[in-house]
C-alpha cells in the first residue's frame, strides 16, 4: 500500500507537535516507519489519508465495541451537540448514565465521571489513600494506569521492591510510595504487604492485563488479591479502562466473580469520546468533595456530548447482552485460524485470549507477566506488523498491546485477516 499522504502529514506534524503525535505509541517507533493518518472510519474499517481501507483491530484502544460511527451513538452526539457542547453545570443525562452504569456493574453504588482513564485511575488512588489514611500503593509491572506520576515507575531490587522514577519529571518522593509487584505472582504481593504492614492504601491492577499484550489472570490470582486486601485493610482497585463493559456487561467483576472496592472505566463509558469514570460503594464515594474531604474536580467532567454517546452505547450493551457472546465467538474463531496458519508455517508463537481481547506473542513459552511478555521476538513482530499492514490489516504498532474485536467485524473480515497472517508468516 502507498502512504505518501500520511508521510507528508507526519512531516508537517513533527514541526509543531512533539514527535509528530499526541500519544507516543502512535509514532511507530517500536515498529519503524511513519504512522498512518486516518481520515475517517466506519464499522470495522479505517480509511486513511491515502485512500486505503484497513480492517481495524485497535478500535480506538478498545471502546468501539459496536464499530466506528455506530449510528445510535453518532445520532445521540449530533442531537446533543445541537443543544450546546459544554455548560460547566449539572445536566439530567449525567444522572441517567450514572444510574445505568451502577445497575450494570456489580458492587458499586455511586460513580464519578472524569475526562480520561488516566484521570480515573489517578482519582481512584487518591480516594483510596483518603479513605484508608495510608500512603503506599501496589501496582504491577506491565500494567498501565495512565501517565499520572504515581504510576510511572520501574522495578527496584531487593525483597521490598520500591519504585524508582521511569520518566524525568517524576520525583523520588512520589515514586517511593509506589511498590511494584509481579503480575500473576501472589507470593510476591504477599511479601510486599508483609514488608509494609499498615502502610498500603490500595492494590491497583488491570484484572485482565492489556498493556503487555492480553494477559488473563491466572487461576486464583484475583481471588488471592481480594483475600490479601481483606486481611490487611487494603482497598482493591480494578482498572477496567479496557475491560469494563467489554468482557461482560459488568466487566471483569461479573465475568470472573471477584469484587473490587473501586473500579475505573475509560472511553467505552462515553462511546469512545474523551471520558473516564471511577466508582465504588457509598461509604467510599462519599469521601469525595463536596460530601467529603478528598478533592476531585473537572470543568469538562460529565460533558454532555460524552454522556450522550455513553448512554447510547451502554443502553445497547445492556439490552443486547448477546453482543458479548458474539464478539467472544469471533475472537475464538480468529484465534483458531491464526494458530493453524502460524503452526503450518512453523512460526514460534503464543496467543493469549479472553473474551474479545487477544494478542500474538512471538515466543515459545506462556506469556503470564511483563517479564515473559518481554521475551517475545520484537524483530519478528516488526515484520509481522508491516506484513499485516501491507495487506490492509491494522493492529497495534507495539508488541505490548492487546487486539480488540468489534461486533462490526464480519467472518469475511476474519477470514481475510487469517489469510493475511498466512501470507505474512511466509517471511517471518
Amino acid at each position: 500500500m502507498i502512504y505518501k499522504r500520511s508521510s507528508a502529514l507526519f512531516a508537517e506534524a513533527q514541526k509543531v507537535i512533539p514527535g509528530g503525535v499526541n500519544s507516543p505509541v502512535r509514532a511507530f517507533k517500536a515498529v519503524g516507519g511513519d504512522p498512518i493518518f486516518v481520515k475517517e472510519a466506519k464499522g470495522a474499517y479505517l480509511y486513511d489519508e491515502d485512500g486505503n481501507r484497513l480492517i481495524d483491530y485497535i478500535n480506538s484502544w478498545g471502546p468501539m465495541i459496536l464499530g466506528h460511527a455506530h449510528p445510535p451513538v453518532l445520532n445521540a452526539v449530533i442531537e446533543k451537540a445541537k443543544k450546546g457542547t459544554s455548560f460547566g453545570m449539572p445536566t439530567e443525562i449525567e444522572t441517567q448514565i450514572a444510574e445505568l452504569a451502577v445497575s450494570m456493574v456489580p458492587n458499586i453504588d455511586k460513580i464519578r465521571f472524569v475526562n480520561s482513564g488516566t484521570e480515573a485511575c489517578m482519582s481512584a488512588v487518591r480516594l483510596a489513600r483518603g479513605f484508608t489514611k495510608k500512603d503506599k500503593i501496589i501496582k504491577f509491572a506491565g500494567c498501565y494506569h495512565g501517565h499520572s506520576d504515581s504510576f510511572l515507575i520501574q522495578a527496584g531490587s531487593g525483597a521490598v521492591t520500591f519504585g524508582s522514577p521511569n520518566s524525568p519529571g517524576v520525583t523520588e518522593g512520589t515514586a517511593k510510595d509506589t511498590l511494584l509487584a509481579r503480575y500473576n505472582d501472589l507470593g510476591h504481593v504477599e511479601g510486599i504487604i508483609n514488608s509494609n504492614k499498615g502502610e498500603i492504601a490500595c492494590i491497583i491492577v488491570e484484572p485482565v492485563a492489556g498493556n503487555m499484550g492480553c494477559i488473563p489472570p491466572s487461576e486464583g490470582f484475583l481471588e488471592g488479591l481480594r483475600s490479601l486486601c481483606d486481611a490487611n485493610d487494603i482497598l482493591l482497585v480494578f482498572d477496567e479502562v479496557m475491560t469494563g463493559f467489554r468482557l461482560a456487561k459488568g466487566g471483569v467483576q461479573e465475568l470472573l466473580d471477584v469484587d473490587a472496592d473501586i473500579v475505573t472505566f475509560g472511553k467505552v463509558i462515553g462511546g469512545g469520546l474523551p471520558v473516564g469514570a471511577f466508582a465504588a460503594r457509598t461509604e467510599i464515594m462519599n469521601q469525595l468533595a463536596p460530601l467529603g474531604p478528598v478533592y476531585q474536580a473537572g470543568t469538562l467532567s460529565g460533558n454532555p456530548l460524552a454522556m450522550a454517546a455513553g448512554l447510547a452505547m451502554l443502553t445497547e450493551l445492556n439490552e443486547n447482552t448477546g453482543i458479548f457472546d458474539s464478539i467472544g465467538q469471533k475472537t475464538k474463531y480468529l484465534h483458531k485460524g491464526m494458530t493453524e496458519v502460524l503452526n503450518e508455517k512453523n512460526v514460534t508463537h503464543t496467543i493469549n485470549r479472553i473474551g474479545s481481547m487477544i494478542s500474538v506473542h512471538f515466543c515459545e513459552n506462556p506469556v503470564t507477566d511483563f517479564e515473559s511478555a518481554a521475551k517475545g521476538n520484537n524483530e519478528t513482530f516488526k515484520k509481522f506488523f508491516h506484513g499485516m499492514l501491507d495487506q490492509g490489516i491494522y493492529i497495534a504498532p507495539s508488541a505490548f498491546e492487546s487486539w480488540f474485536i468489534t461486533e462490526a467485524l464480519t467472518y469475511g473480515d476474519l477470514d481475510e485477516t487469517i489469510k493475511a497472517v498466512a501470507t505474512t508468516a511466509e517471511s517471518l
